[in-house]
C-alpha cells in the first residue's frame, strides 16, 4: 500500500478509533478502583489498584484487535484507491514534470506553455488584454480559458486549455474500439484522460481571416494509472471572408513544413482529411480553405514519442503561419457591404460548429462540461440572410467557388 493510500486509510478510520477509545476508557474505569481519601469510611480496608488484571489484559487485546480491524477494513465506508487525477497531482507536487513523466502530464505542461506564448503575441497585436479564467472539475482536471472580446483587431478571440479526467460508459467504449482494439471490450466503464488546446480567432476586419486550431491527447486508463490506449488528434484551418491567394499559400506552406519534418506523407493526407471534415454538407461547401486535420494517431502509426513530437511541431507552427497574415490585413479599408458578407460567412461557421463538429458534441455531452468554454469558438456576431446569393463574378462568388471545389495551395 502506498503512503498516500495509507494516509487516507488512517484518516477515514479516526472517527471509529476515537469512539472505540472512549468505550475502552469506560471499560478501564470498571476494572480500576480509585483510591479513597484517607479518613473516609473504608478508606484503609478497600483494596486499591487493578482488579482482575487478566481480564483487563484480555479486554485490551480485544480493543487493539478491533482498532486494527477498523483501520484495515472498508467498514463503515468503502475506502477507494487514489484516483488517476490524485496520483497525477501528487506526482507533479513531488517531482514536477520530466521527460519520464506520463505522457498526459507532459502534454498538459506543453499546451499550457503554448497558451501563454500565443496569448502574449495576440495581446501585443490587439493592444488589449485577454480575460483569464481558471476553472476546475469536481473529479479532477479543469482548464484555463483565455478570451478577448471587442478588441481592436479581434472581435472575439479564445485560446483555451481543457484537462479532463472522466469515465466512459459502455456505449462510448464500443464506439472507440472501432479504431482502438487495445481497449478492453468486456468492461462496463473505463477511466479516461483528455487534454487539449483549442483556439479560434475572429478578426474585426473582413479582409482578415478567421483561424481555428486544436491539438489534443486522449488516453484510457488502467487502475494503476498506466494507459491502456492512447492517441493524438488535431489540426488547424483558415476561414477567410475574402480570399487572398498569397495568404492561403503562406498558411499551407507553413503547415506543410511542420508536417514534412516528421513524415512527407502527412501533409497531403491530412490536408485531404481537413477538406473532408470541415465541410458543411447541408450547404455543399467547405467551411474555409482548409489546413490539416488528423485524429486517432496511435501506436499503429508511429510510437508515442514520435507522435508527440509531431503534434508539438504543428502547434508551434501556428504563430509563423498566421501572424504575418493578420498583420497584413488587420488595417485594410472595407465597406459596410463587405462587413455584411463577413457576417454571412460567420453564420456558416456557426452552422458547422453546432451541426457537424464532433469536438463540440463531445464537449457538451461530457459530465460537468463548461459550456462557456466549449462555445467560445462561436463569433460574437453573425448573420443569416434569407435566400442570399453573391453577385456572379464578384469577389464573394469567387470565395464560394473555391469552397465548393477545394484547391491544392502548395
Amino acid at each position: 500500500m502506498s503512503s498516500f493510500a495509507a494516509s487516507r486509510l488512517c484518516l477515514r478510520s479516526l472517527p471509529k478509533v476515537r469512539l472505540r477509545t472512549q468505550q475502552h476508557l469506560a471499560q478501564k474505569r470498571a476494572f480500576i478502583t480509585p483510591p479513597n481519601p484517607r479518613g473516609s469510611p473504608g478508606g484503609r480496608d478497600r483494596p486499591q489498584g487493578v482488579i482482575a488484571p487478566k481480564t483487563r489484559l484480555a479486554v485490551g487485546v480485544v480493543f487493539i484487535g478491533a482498532m486494527i480491524y477498523s483501520m484495515a477494513t472498508d467498514e463503515p465506508a468503502k475506502l477507494d484507491a487514489p484516483s488517476i487525477a490524485e496520483q497525477d497531482n501528487l506526482a507533479k507536487r513531488e517531482n514536477g514534470v520530466t521527460e519520464n513523466s506520463p505522457m498526459r502530464l507532459r502534454m498538459e505542461e506543453f499546451i499550457k506553455e503554448q497558451q501563454k506564448e500565443i496569448v502574449k503575441e495576440l495581446e501585443a497585436i490587439d493592444g488589449s488584454k485577454f480575460q483569464i479564467d481558471t476553472w476546475s472539475r469536481p473529479n479532477g482536471g479543469g482548464g484555463i480559458s483565455s478570451v478577448l472580446q471587442d478588441g481592436n483587431v479581434f472581435e472575439k478571440a479564445g485560446v483555451n486549455i481543457s484537462i479532463v479526467y472522466g469515465t466512459l460508459p459502455r456505449p462510448a467504449i464500443e464506439k472507440m474500439r472501432v479504431n482502438h482494439k487495445a481497449i478492453d471490450p468486456n468492461v462496463d466503464s473505463l477511466d479516461f484522460f483528455a487534454a487539449g488546446l483549442s483556439m479560434v480567432l475572429h478578426p474585426v476586419n473582413p479582409m482578415a481571416p478567421t483561424v481555428h486550431l486544436n491539438y489534443r491527447y486522449f488516453e484510457t486508463e488502467n487502475a494503476d494509472g498506466t494507459s491502456s490506449a492512447w492517441w493524438f488528434g488535431g489540426g488547424t484551418d483558415l476561414t477567410p471572408s475574402y480570399l487572398f491567394d498569397e495568404d492561403a499559400i503562406h498558411f499551407h506552406k507553413s503547415i506543410k513544413e511542420a508536417c514534412d519534418k516528421h513524415d512527407k506523407s502527412y501533409y497531403p493526407r491530412f490536408k485531404k482529411w481537413c477538406d473532408k471534415y470541415f465541410y458543411n454538407k447541408h450547404r455543399n461547401e467547405s467551411r474555409g480553405i482548409g489546413g490539416i486535420f488528423f485524429d486517432d494517431l496511435d501506436e499503429h502509426e508511429k510510437d508515442q514519442e514520435q507522435t508527440f513530437a509531431f503534434a508539438q511541431s504543428c502547434l508551434k507552427a501556428f504563430l509563423p503561419s498566421y501572424i504575418p497574415i493578420i498583420q497584413k490585413r488587420k488595417d485594410m479599408p472595407y465597406t459596410e457591404q463587405e462587413k455584411q458578407w463577413q457576417q454571412i460567412r460567420r453564420g456558416r461557421y456557426v452552422e458547422f460548429n453546432l451541426v457537424h463538429d464532433r469536438g463540440t458534441a463531445f464537449g457538451l455531452n461530457t459530465p460537468s462540461a463548461r459550456v462557456e468554454s466549449i462555445l467560445m469558438s462561436l463569433p460574437l456576431t453573425a448573420s443569416w440572410r434569407y435566400m442570399y446569393e453573391p453577385d456572379k463574378g464578384s469577389r464573394e462568388q469567387r470565395l464560394v467557388d473555391v469552397l465548393r471545389e477545394p484547391r491544392e495551395w502548395v
